[in-house]
Protein backbone atom coordinates (compact mmCIF):
# COMPACT_ATOMS: atom_id res chain seq x y z
CA UNK A 1 0.00 0.00 0.00
CA UNK A 2 0.86 3.77 -0.21
CA UNK A 3 0.18 6.48 1.92
CA UNK A 4 -0.87 9.79 1.03
CA UNK A 5 -1.28 13.15 2.99
CA UNK A 6 -3.13 15.90 2.50
CA UNK A 7 -5.82 12.90 0.53
CA UNK A 8 -8.77 15.08 1.13
CA UNK A 9 -7.69 18.08 0.31
CA UNK A 10 -8.15 19.44 -4.05
CA UNK A 11 -5.57 17.69 -5.44
CA UNK A 12 -4.63 14.92 -2.40
CA UNK A 13 -8.21 13.88 -3.07
CA UNK A 14 -8.40 13.63 -7.08
CA UNK A 15 -4.82 11.70 -6.67
CA UNK A 16 -6.44 9.22 -4.41
CA UNK A 17 -9.48 8.88 -6.46
CA UNK A 18 -7.43 8.07 -10.02
CA UNK A 19 -5.27 5.71 -8.12
CA UNK A 20 -7.91 3.67 -6.84
CA UNK A 21 -9.70 3.83 -10.38
CA UNK A 22 -6.38 2.82 -12.26
CA UNK A 23 -4.24 1.04 -9.97
CA UNK A 24 -4.81 -2.00 -7.81
CA UNK A 25 -3.09 -0.85 -4.38
CA UNK A 26 -4.72 0.27 -1.14
CA UNK A 27 -4.06 3.70 -0.08
CA UNK A 28 -3.91 5.13 3.89
CA UNK A 29 -4.97 8.56 3.46
CA UNK A 30 -3.40 11.13 5.81
CA UNK A 31 -5.97 14.64 6.68
CA UNK A 32 -5.98 16.81 9.34
CA UNK A 33 -9.34 17.97 7.56
CA UNK A 34 -8.71 21.90 7.95
CA UNK A 35 -10.81 23.65 6.05
CA UNK A 36 -9.87 23.03 2.73
CA UNK A 37 -9.80 19.49 3.80
CA UNK A 38 -13.00 18.09 2.44
CA UNK A 39 -14.76 14.09 3.37
CA UNK A 40 -17.54 14.77 1.25
CA UNK A 41 -14.83 14.93 -1.93
CA UNK A 42 -14.03 11.27 -0.73
CA UNK A 43 -17.54 10.12 -0.91
CA UNK A 44 -17.65 7.77 -3.91
CA UNK A 45 -15.10 5.63 -1.83
CA UNK A 46 -17.13 4.94 1.42
CA UNK A 47 -16.97 1.00 1.64
CA UNK A 48 -13.97 0.85 -0.25
CA UNK A 49 -12.01 -1.06 1.50
CA UNK A 50 -8.97 -0.26 -0.73
CA UNK A 51 -9.38 3.32 1.00
CA UNK A 52 -8.52 3.95 4.68
CA UNK A 53 -8.91 7.36 5.93
CA UNK A 54 -7.18 8.33 9.05
CA UNK A 55 -8.09 11.78 10.36
CA UNK A 56 -4.30 13.10 12.02
CA UNK A 57 -1.99 15.92 12.00
CA UNK A 58 1.61 15.73 10.11
CA UNK A 59 3.08 17.61 12.65
CA UNK A 60 2.29 15.10 15.18
CA UNK A 61 5.21 12.71 15.00
CA UNK A 62 4.18 9.88 18.01
CA UNK A 63 0.97 9.73 15.62
CA UNK A 64 3.00 9.47 11.98
CA UNK A 65 5.40 6.58 13.87
CA UNK A 66 2.44 4.57 14.84
CA UNK A 67 1.22 4.97 11.43
CA UNK A 68 4.21 3.76 9.70
CA UNK A 69 4.15 0.84 12.11
CA UNK A 70 0.53 -0.32 11.99
CA UNK A 71 0.49 0.25 7.77
CA UNK A 72 3.92 -0.42 6.16
CA UNK A 73 3.52 1.44 3.21
CA UNK A 74 5.79 1.33 -0.12
CA UNK A 75 5.64 4.87 -0.83
CA UNK A 76 4.61 8.01 0.92
CA UNK A 77 2.88 10.77 -1.58
CA UNK A 78 3.26 14.07 0.43
CA UNK A 79 0.60 16.38 -0.60
CA UNK A 80 -0.37 17.60 2.87
CA UNK A 81 0.27 21.55 2.91
CA UNK A 82 -1.05 25.34 3.65
CA UNK A 83 -1.68 26.62 -0.37
CA UNK A 84 -3.84 29.70 -0.60
CA UNK A 85 -1.21 32.91 -0.94
CA UNK A 86 -3.76 35.32 0.41
CA UNK A 87 -4.55 33.29 3.46
CA UNK A 88 -0.60 33.08 4.25
CA UNK A 89 -0.25 36.84 3.81
CA UNK A 90 -2.91 37.17 6.30
CA UNK A 91 -1.16 34.51 8.47
CA UNK A 92 2.14 32.72 7.69
CA UNK A 93 2.43 31.17 11.05
CA UNK A 94 -0.18 28.08 9.67
CA UNK A 95 2.15 28.25 7.07
CA UNK A 96 5.46 28.01 8.46
CA UNK A 97 3.76 24.87 10.57
CA UNK A 98 2.22 22.83 8.47
CA UNK A 99 4.67 23.59 5.41
CA UNK A 100 8.35 23.52 7.26
CA UNK A 101 7.51 22.14 10.61
CA UNK A 102 5.42 19.38 9.24
CA UNK A 103 7.13 18.65 6.54
CA UNK A 104 10.06 17.85 9.25
CA UNK A 105 8.29 16.04 11.27
CA UNK A 106 7.18 13.84 8.43
CA UNK A 107 10.34 13.47 6.76
CA UNK A 108 11.98 12.04 10.56
CA UNK A 109 8.88 9.59 10.91
CA UNK A 110 9.67 8.25 7.53
CA UNK A 111 13.54 7.90 8.02
CA UNK A 112 13.25 6.09 10.93
CA UNK A 113 10.63 4.02 9.46
CA UNK A 114 12.80 3.39 6.39
CA UNK A 115 16.23 2.41 7.63
CA UNK A 116 14.34 -0.16 9.45
CA UNK A 117 13.00 -2.16 6.67
CA UNK A 118 14.41 -4.85 5.41
CA UNK A 119 16.84 -4.22 2.81
CA UNK A 120 14.96 -5.02 -0.56
CA UNK A 121 11.67 -3.18 0.92
CA UNK A 122 14.37 -0.57 1.49
CA UNK A 123 16.02 -0.02 -1.84
CA UNK A 124 12.54 -0.07 -3.50
CA UNK A 125 10.98 2.30 -0.95
CA UNK A 126 9.96 5.96 -1.98
CA UNK A 127 8.84 8.98 -0.78
CA UNK A 128 7.59 11.95 -3.25
CA UNK A 129 7.39 15.83 -2.05
CA UNK A 130 4.18 17.91 -3.75
CA UNK A 131 5.62 20.86 -4.30
CA UNK A 132 4.90 24.49 -6.76
CA UNK A 133 6.47 26.39 -9.18
CA UNK A 134 6.06 29.59 -6.96
CA UNK A 135 9.21 28.47 -4.98
CA UNK A 136 11.15 29.66 -8.73
CA UNK A 137 9.32 33.26 -7.94
CA UNK A 138 8.59 35.93 -10.50
CA UNK A 139 9.44 35.61 -14.49
CA UNK A 140 9.43 38.88 -16.90
CA UNK A 141 6.88 38.21 -19.74
CA UNK A 142 9.67 37.23 -22.08
CA UNK A 143 11.76 34.99 -19.95
CA UNK A 144 12.04 31.24 -20.12
CA UNK A 145 10.04 29.19 -18.55
CA UNK A 146 11.40 27.21 -15.53
CA UNK A 147 13.62 24.30 -15.14
CA UNK A 148 14.40 22.43 -12.75
CA UNK A 149 17.50 24.21 -12.11
CA UNK A 150 15.96 27.86 -11.92
CA UNK A 151 17.29 29.25 -9.04
CA UNK A 152 14.57 29.50 -5.71
CA UNK A 153 13.06 33.15 -4.97
CA UNK A 154 9.93 32.88 -3.35
CA UNK A 155 8.14 35.78 -2.75
CA UNK A 156 5.36 35.47 -0.35
CA UNK A 157 4.55 33.76 2.81
CA UNK A 158 2.99 30.58 0.97
CA UNK A 159 5.66 29.74 -1.66
CA UNK A 160 8.57 30.27 1.09
CA UNK A 161 7.58 27.78 3.05
CA UNK A 162 7.43 25.26 0.51
CA UNK A 163 10.55 26.25 -0.32
CA UNK A 164 11.89 25.79 2.58
CA UNK A 165 10.10 21.88 2.57
CA UNK A 166 11.98 21.78 -0.46
CA UNK A 167 15.18 21.91 1.21
CA UNK A 168 14.42 19.94 3.87
CA UNK A 169 13.79 16.74 1.26
CA UNK A 170 16.73 17.36 -0.69
CA UNK A 171 19.02 17.62 2.79
CA UNK A 172 17.08 14.46 3.74
CA UNK A 173 18.08 12.60 0.47
CA UNK A 174 21.48 13.77 0.48
CA UNK A 175 22.08 13.86 4.24
CA UNK A 176 20.38 10.43 5.28
CA UNK A 177 20.07 8.80 1.69
CA UNK A 178 16.56 8.68 2.25
CA UNK A 179 15.05 7.92 -1.46
CA UNK A 180 12.83 11.04 -2.22
CA UNK A 181 11.65 12.57 -5.41
CA UNK A 182 10.34 16.10 -6.04
CA UNK A 183 7.93 17.26 -8.33
CA UNK A 184 6.74 21.30 -8.75
CA UNK A 185 3.70 21.74 -10.69
CA UNK A 186 1.63 24.49 -12.13
CA UNK A 187 -1.84 25.90 -11.26
CA UNK A 188 -4.39 23.44 -11.06
CA UNK A 189 -7.75 23.62 -12.13
CA UNK A 190 -10.51 20.83 -12.27
CA UNK A 191 -12.95 19.07 -10.19
CA UNK A 192 -13.28 19.51 -6.19
CA UNK A 193 -11.32 22.90 -5.64
CA UNK A 194 -11.98 25.03 -2.84
CA UNK A 195 -13.30 27.75 -3.94
CA UNK A 196 -10.94 30.50 -2.87
CA UNK A 197 -9.20 29.85 -5.70
CA UNK A 198 -9.39 31.36 -8.77
CA UNK A 199 -11.52 29.41 -11.16
CA UNK A 200 -14.38 28.00 -8.77
CA UNK A 201 -14.31 31.34 -7.11
CA UNK A 202 -15.02 33.04 -10.05
CA UNK A 203 -17.19 30.05 -11.43
CA UNK A 204 -19.38 30.28 -8.15
CA UNK A 205 -19.30 33.97 -7.88
CA UNK A 206 -20.94 34.60 -11.88
CA UNK A 207 -23.40 31.66 -11.25
CA UNK A 208 -24.41 33.96 -7.75
CA UNK A 209 -24.66 37.27 -9.45
CA UNK A 210 -21.56 38.61 -7.54
CA UNK A 211 -18.54 41.04 -8.86
CA UNK A 212 -15.86 38.70 -10.39
CA UNK A 213 -12.92 40.54 -9.08
CA UNK A 214 -9.61 40.56 -10.69
CA UNK A 215 -6.43 41.77 -9.11
CA UNK A 216 -4.87 44.69 -11.06
CA UNK A 217 -4.64 44.54 -14.47
CA UNK A 218 -5.55 40.86 -14.50
CA UNK A 219 -2.14 40.01 -16.47
CA UNK A 220 -0.55 38.19 -14.01
CA UNK A 221 0.09 35.05 -16.02
CA UNK A 222 -0.14 31.45 -14.54
CA UNK A 223 0.69 27.81 -16.37
CA UNK A 224 -2.17 25.98 -15.94
CA UNK A 225 -2.36 21.69 -15.62
CA UNK A 226 -5.89 19.90 -15.39
CA UNK A 227 -5.42 18.40 -12.37
CA UNK A 228 -6.15 14.72 -13.95
CA UNK A 229 -3.09 15.40 -15.53
CA UNK A 230 -1.26 16.39 -12.20
CA UNK A 231 -2.25 12.99 -11.08
CA UNK A 232 -1.01 10.65 -14.00
CA UNK A 233 2.41 12.93 -13.83
CA UNK A 234 3.03 12.08 -10.12
CA UNK A 235 2.49 8.28 -10.90
CA UNK A 236 4.48 8.46 -13.55
CA UNK A 237 7.25 9.85 -11.25
CA UNK A 238 6.29 7.69 -8.43
CA UNK A 239 7.39 4.56 -11.24
CA UNK A 240 10.51 5.97 -12.97
CA UNK A 241 11.77 8.71 -11.47
CA UNK A 242 15.14 8.98 -10.62
CA UNK A 243 16.38 9.55 -6.89
CA UNK A 244 16.93 13.15 -5.54
CA UNK A 245 15.51 14.21 -8.51
CA UNK A 246 12.95 17.08 -9.33
CA UNK A 247 10.26 17.10 -11.73
CA UNK A 248 8.38 19.96 -13.48
CA UNK A 249 4.77 19.46 -14.01
CA UNK A 250 3.19 21.63 -16.35
CA UNK A 251 0.15 21.77 -18.95
CA UNK A 252 2.26 24.28 -21.58
CA UNK A 253 -0.79 26.30 -21.25
CA UNK A 254 0.21 30.40 -20.13
CA UNK A 255 -2.49 32.03 -19.27
CA UNK A 256 -3.51 35.62 -18.27
CA UNK A 257 -5.81 36.05 -15.37
CA UNK A 258 -8.24 38.20 -16.78
CA UNK A 259 -8.21 35.61 -19.88
CA UNK A 260 -9.21 33.13 -17.64
CA UNK A 261 -12.27 34.78 -16.51
CA UNK A 262 -13.32 35.94 -20.26
CA UNK A 263 -13.05 32.02 -21.05
CA UNK A 264 -15.56 31.28 -18.23
CA UNK A 265 -17.71 33.81 -18.86
CA UNK A 266 -18.03 32.63 -22.54
CA UNK A 267 -18.79 29.29 -21.38
CA UNK A 268 -21.19 30.07 -19.01
CA UNK A 269 -23.03 32.36 -21.54
CA UNK A 270 -23.17 29.25 -23.63
CA UNK A 271 -24.13 26.68 -20.95
CA UNK A 272 -25.67 28.52 -18.36
CA UNK A 273 -26.74 31.96 -19.79
CA UNK A 274 -28.63 34.66 -17.49
CA UNK A 275 -31.93 35.58 -18.38
CA UNK A 276 -30.73 38.80 -19.22
CA UNK A 277 -26.95 40.23 -20.39
CA UNK A 278 -23.86 38.23 -20.21
CA UNK A 279 -21.63 37.50 -17.70
CA UNK A 280 -19.08 39.99 -18.80
CA UNK A 281 -20.57 42.05 -16.88
CA UNK A 282 -19.84 41.38 -13.80
CA UNK A 283 -15.85 41.51 -13.86
CA UNK A 284 -15.07 43.76 -11.82
CA UNK A 285 -11.21 45.28 -11.12
CA UNK A 286 -9.48 45.50 -7.73
CA UNK A 287 -6.53 46.71 -5.88
CA UNK A 288 -3.66 44.21 -6.44
CA UNK A 289 -2.19 42.02 -3.77
CA UNK A 290 1.42 42.47 -2.08
CA UNK A 291 3.86 41.15 -3.87
CA UNK A 292 1.88 39.38 -6.56
CA UNK A 293 4.16 37.73 -8.76
CA UNK A 294 3.49 38.47 -12.50
CA UNK A 295 4.09 35.30 -14.30
CA UNK A 296 4.97 32.08 -13.94
CA UNK A 297 5.77 29.46 -16.54
CA UNK A 298 6.55 25.49 -16.17
CA UNK A 299 9.55 23.81 -18.64
CA UNK A 300 8.35 20.04 -17.93
CA UNK A 301 10.44 18.63 -20.85
CA UNK A 302 12.51 16.69 -18.61
CA UNK A 303 9.51 14.85 -17.38
CA UNK A 304 8.54 14.14 -20.97
CA UNK A 305 11.21 13.01 -22.33
CA UNK A 306 12.32 10.90 -19.15
CA UNK A 307 8.95 9.72 -17.89
CA UNK A 308 7.42 9.89 -21.23
CA UNK A 309 4.57 11.98 -19.56
CA UNK A 310 2.47 14.77 -21.62
CA UNK A 311 -0.80 16.56 -20.44
CA UNK A 312 -4.18 14.79 -22.31
CA UNK A 313 -6.00 17.99 -21.57
CA UNK A 314 -5.86 21.73 -23.39
CA UNK A 315 -6.62 24.60 -21.35
CA UNK A 316 -9.72 24.58 -23.58
CA UNK A 317 -11.21 21.09 -22.72
CA UNK A 318 -10.07 20.92 -18.96
CA UNK A 319 -11.76 23.86 -18.84
CA UNK A 320 -14.78 22.89 -20.46
CA UNK A 321 -15.01 19.72 -18.36
CA UNK A 322 -14.06 21.63 -15.57
CA UNK A 323 -17.15 23.93 -15.89
CA UNK A 324 -19.52 21.21 -16.94
CA UNK A 325 -18.34 19.26 -13.05
CA UNK A 326 -19.31 22.32 -11.27
CA UNK A 327 -22.65 23.12 -13.19
CA UNK A 328 -23.44 19.22 -12.62
CA UNK A 329 -22.66 19.19 -8.81
CA UNK A 330 -24.40 22.24 -7.37
CA UNK A 331 -24.66 19.61 -4.19
CA UNK A 332 -20.97 19.52 -3.60
CA UNK A 333 -20.56 23.63 -4.16
CA UNK A 334 -23.63 24.40 -1.85
CA UNK A 335 -22.25 22.17 0.74
CA UNK A 336 -18.30 23.77 0.55
CA UNK A 337 -19.76 27.51 0.48
CA UNK A 338 -22.14 26.85 3.15
CA UNK A 339 -19.71 24.98 5.31
CA UNK A 340 -22.26 21.92 5.67
CA UNK A 341 -18.79 19.92 4.30
CA UNK A 342 -17.43 21.01 7.64
CA UNK A 343 -20.14 18.17 9.48
CA UNK A 344 -18.73 15.12 7.72
CA UNK A 345 -15.71 15.40 10.22
CA UNK A 346 -17.30 14.08 13.01
CA UNK A 347 -19.41 11.55 11.14
CA UNK A 348 -17.53 8.45 12.39
CA UNK A 349 -18.59 6.37 10.22
CA UNK A 350 -17.01 7.97 7.69
CA UNK A 351 -13.82 8.00 9.25
CA UNK A 352 -11.48 4.69 9.79
CA UNK A 353 -8.13 4.14 11.63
Amino acid sequence: MILVTGGAGFIGANFVIDWLNAVDETVVNVDKLTYAGNLGTLRSLRGDPSHIFVREDICDRDAMDLLFEKYQPRAVVHFAAESHVDRSIRGPADFVRTNVVGTFMLLEAVRHYWQDLPASERSAFRFLHVSTDEVFGSLSPFAPPFTETNPYAPNSPYSASKASSDHLVRAWHHTYGLPTLTTHCSNNYGPYQFPEKLIPLMLTSALAGRPLPIYGDGKNVRDWVYVGDHCSAIRAVLAKGKLGESYNIGGFNEVANIDVVRALCRLLDALRPKTSGSYFEQIASVPDRPGHDRRYAIDAHKLKHELGWKPEETFETGLEKTVHWYLDHPDWVSDVSSGEYLSLVDADERISA
